[in-house]
Order: C-alpha cells, then structure tokens, then sequence
C-alpha cells in the first residue's frame, strides 16, 4: 500500500500504567509501518486530588510533554485504540469525557468504518477488566466502527487470558508491566495494524 494505515493510541493513565501500555502499543505499531499519533485525553481531577497521590503526581509530570487528543485526531486515524484504568467495571471518566466530545463527528458519519480495539488496568485480579472493555465497546457500536479485539488468535493470548483487549493487573502500583502485557500488547498492535491495512486496501478498491 501507498500510504500506511494512520493508528491513534489514545488513553487516561493517572499513574502511568495505562501510559506504559499504550507506549508499547505505538511503538510496535510503527514497527509494523503504522504512522502513529501516541495521546492522552485530558485530565479531570482536581489538582488537590492529584498532588495527594505521589505516584499520581509523578506520572502528571513525566508525560506533561504528551499532546492531548482532540476529536480531529480519531477523524484523522484509519484505526484507534483506546485505553483506559478501570473505575468501578466501567471507562475512566476522563476516557469517557473525550468520548462524549465525539458526537459532531459521529452525526456527520466519519467515525463508522474505523478499526477500534481497546486495553484496560486494573487494581486488583478480576477488578473489571473485560467489563471495562464491554462497555468501551458499546461506543463503538454506536460509532459503526468495526471492533478489532485480539481473541486467541496467538498463544501469547491463553498467557494473558483477555480475549477482549491487553489488560493488566497493577496491584496498586505494586505489579510492574512485564512480559506477558507486553506480548500481549505487541500482539493487539499488530493485529489492529494488519486488519486496519487489509480494510484500507480493500476500501480503496
């Protein structure tokens, strides 16, 4: 293909977990011969409510130099991924903020016949993973967007257990990314990219 697939990661992280995924994701992606736009949606919490969690506070600094995604970037993007921490088994308000911003778009139809996929974190083990995920995904219905999740389409998937979308448990800050979220996200970014590039290809024609 000509013109390489257009892939926007775009995530919440309050102490970097979902940052860190979302990382992996681009940068396999771009491996794969993605142009990619890595974003952060916008942050909501109060600056009280942050500075009181140090791990909080220490990520709001390290990625202040990561752009904030803005409804032109998913018109601009053949495939998005989203990601999100987990907050009571549903998106992070802050996620769930920039995709409410999306109905001008979604009115107009230019956010139907994208690739989406999505991953989640967690707390704690079966704290709301694939729940989380579900309900991303009911947005993309309503988009008409075409969900690319990883199912077990590689062995990589029965390590990590999440048809779904990478997910990770952070044990409350106490589980870093390791391997297994790595090769799932790997895995996730490849696919996403793959499915998005025959899509385009076949769009094309």
């Amino acid at each position: 293909m000509s013109t390489p697939v257009k892939l926007a990661v775009i995530y919440y992280s309050s102490t970097g977990f979902s940052a860190e995924i979302a990382r992996e994701i681009a940068d396999t992606a771009e491996k794969a011969g993605a142009e990619v736009r890595l974003l952060k949606v916008a942050e909501l919490a109060p600056e009280a409510a942050i500075a009181s969690n140090e791990a909080w506070a220490a990520h709001a600094a390290a990625s202040a130099d990561i752009a904030e995604a803005t409804p032109d970037d998913v018109e601009w993007a053949d495939a998005v991924v989203f990601g999100t921490p987990t907050r009571f088994g549903n998106v992070a308000s802050q996620l769930k903020q920039f995709l409410d911003q999306l109905g001008g778009l979604w009115a107009q139809g230019r956010l139907a016949d994208k690739v989406y996929s999505g991953f989640v974190t967690t707390g704690t083990q079966h704290g709301g993973q694939e729940s989380t995920l579900l309900a991303l995904y009911n947005s993309i219905h309503h988009f008409g967007g075409l969900i690319v999740s990883p199912g077990y389409t590689d062995a990589v998937k029965f390590v990590d257990g999440n048809p779904y979308g990478t997910s990770h448990v952070d044990a409350q800050g106490n589980n870093p990314i390791g391997d297994t979220t790595r090769d799932a996200a790997r895995h996730q970014a490849q696919r996403v990219v793959r499915i998005a590039t025959a899509l385009k290809a076949g769009l094309a024609v």
